[in-house]
């Protein structure tokens, strides 16, 4: 395994005793549990977590934090799986099995934060693999990373697919009375028929759309990331009516598309999955994605415009640019003045 380019994207330009960690810090487990059976836990020591978005990225943001490397959820369309690659590991089942764990992420990330070379720009969270993944629940790497952004007031977004999410719950309320933050709840589909082939080690939608349901219910505004929208599987009217519904009945402030991309790594894996599961559509898929790793734009444009007819018929919209916001303390009933004269203050 080659520990030395882990990294977010393979460097030309990075010389081998400049990679993120010394292979000499690298413990490996497994763990005699049910939920973890077949997973390898490789646990390093980053020497950095802050991790900026390349300038030809898509992305609307700059930096990132990704506790975790491989992912449990083992969705067959995961756009990360080629990162297993740089690793010398397979972008299929090592990458769903092969987990790599930055288990001082918390310290690392305050030490960061606290840079005089930080300005505190925005970071998103749960933009490569999931951070409240399976692996979350034994190693417990948010609170400290939650806690570490809300004591230095940095602004943040969570994009995630877990239930464990909620444990979080106090720390998401307290970083948003002092900052700006953003969660968004990944939702592509309600089709459970679909969901246990192609997103196996996910919580269900339903269980997903609680989440919304309960954060909405404690003041925090979250919207759903429609993703991916699976040509052929998830697409029609009815379906798309349904998940659109479900999304409005939650609570969500939003709902946004986004159309299945296949990038290479991603795309043999999905390839074979519906080779096994829907050979009638391989054909269809390859004429679809003839000319890269995105769906083309007609279609792309035709999943946003019914999304957004639904969304508005249920009462909801895309996502805003002002979607991250802070909340503020409940308002505490004054205490009765004290006799004598008063000075006046601006609110």
């Amino acid at each position: 395994m080659r520990w030395e380019n882990l990294t977010v994207e393979p460097r030309h330009d990075r010389a081998a005793d400049a990679a993120l960690f010394g292979a000499d810090a690298v413990t490996t487990r497994t763990f005699d549990t049910p939920e973890f059976a077949g997973i390898t836990f490789h646990e390093i020591r980053a020497r950095s977590v802050l991790n900026r978005v390349p300038g030809a990225s898509r992305m609307p943001f700059e930096w990132t934090v990704n506790p975790y490397r491989g992912c449990t959820h083992a969705c067959v369309y995961c756009f990360a799986r080629r990162t297993h690659s740089y690793l010398d590991l397979d972008t299929g089942i090592d990458f769903d099995t092969q987990i790599v764990v930055k288990v001082n992420a918390p310290d690392v990330l305050r030490r960061q934060l606290a840079s005089p070379r930080w300005h505190g720009e925005h970071v998103a969270m749960g933009t490569n693999v999931d951070c409240y993944q399976r692996a979350e629940g034994r190693y417990r790497l948010m609170p400290g990373i939650l806690t570490a952004l809300r004591d230095h007031a940095n602004p943040f977004s969570i994009l995630t697919k877990g239930t464990l999410i909620l444990r979080d719950l106090d720390l998401l309320k307290q970083a948003a009375e002092v900052t700006d933050i953003g969660v968004s709840v990944s939702v592509g589909f309600t089709d459970t028929t679909l969901w246990r082939t192609v997103e196996p080690g996910t919580p269900a939608p339903e269980r997903r759309l609680d989440v919304v349901r309960v954060l909405t219910a404690h003041g925090i505004g979250v919207g759903v990331l429609m993703a991916p929208v699976i040509p052929f599987l998830s697409d029609d009217p009815d379906r798309l009516r349904a998940t659109v519904q479900a999304v409005a009945a939650a609570g969500a402030t939003s709902v946004t598309p986004l159309a299945l991309h296949l990038r290479p790594g991603a795309r043999e894996w999905f390839m074979a999955w519906l080779g096994r599961h829907h050979p009638h559509l391989v054909r269809r898929y390859e004429r679809l994605y003839s000319d890269g790793s995105y769906a083309p734009r007609w279609y792309q444009r035709r999943i946003t415009r019914q999304v957004h007819e639904l969304a508005e018929e249920y009462g909801i919209g895309p996502a805003r640019a002002e979607m991250p916001r802070r909340i503020r303390p409940p308002e505490q009933e004054e205490e009765p003045a004290a006799p004598g004269p008063t000075q006046l203050t601006l609110i």
